[in-house]
């Protein structure tokens, strides 16, 4: 694990939170983070992210996702990106096109370069097009089975 700073993905936000069987990692990487044993990025935009899927996916109610969250917000050694600035929108777009990832991913990837984060922590391989970030995915194959299983998919 290097020491950052690292941006972290909505996935990884949310599975944090959500109390599965394979929380663990992510869980870790968030304590670390609110000690400021590592230096984080959190765009306030994935918090928004993170309520959806810990409501439609993990079957937290709307109240308890937002108490999560809230509660996360308050980590005062975290660095809170909240910028949204068309210039790094467009720009996370052009990102998007051209590599061929989600329009999501664009802006966390154009973010990430814009405030030199070393590393995205993510539950997917789509960053690894990125240039000039590294990619951590947090799950091994093994946890995503589990994961799978527990989610009945």
């Amino acid at each position: 694990m290097s020491e950052g700073p690292y941006l972290f993905d909505v996935g990884v936000t949310a599975l944090a939170h959500a109390g599965t069987p394979v929380s663990d990692t992510p869980q870790s990487y968030v304590r670390e983070a609110i000690q400021g044993s590592i230096d984080a990025v959190v765009p306030y935009a994935s918090l928004v992210g993170a309520h959806h899927v810990l409501s439609s996916v993990y079957g937290f109610s709307n109240d308890e996702a937002a108490g999560l969250m809230q509660r996360f917000m308050d980590a005062k050694r975290i660095h809170w990106y909240a910028d949204l600035p068309e210039r790094i929108v467009r720009n996370g777009f052009d990102r998007s096109g051209n590599l061929n990832i989600d329009g999501w991913d664009g802006y966390y990837a154009q973010v990430a370069l814009e405030e030199g984060v070393e590393t995205i922590l993510t539950l997917d391989d789509d960053f690894e097009r990125v240039d000039d970030v590294a990619t951590e995915v947090v799950l091994s194959s093994e946890e995503f089975a589990t994961l799978n299983e527990y989610l009945g998919y």
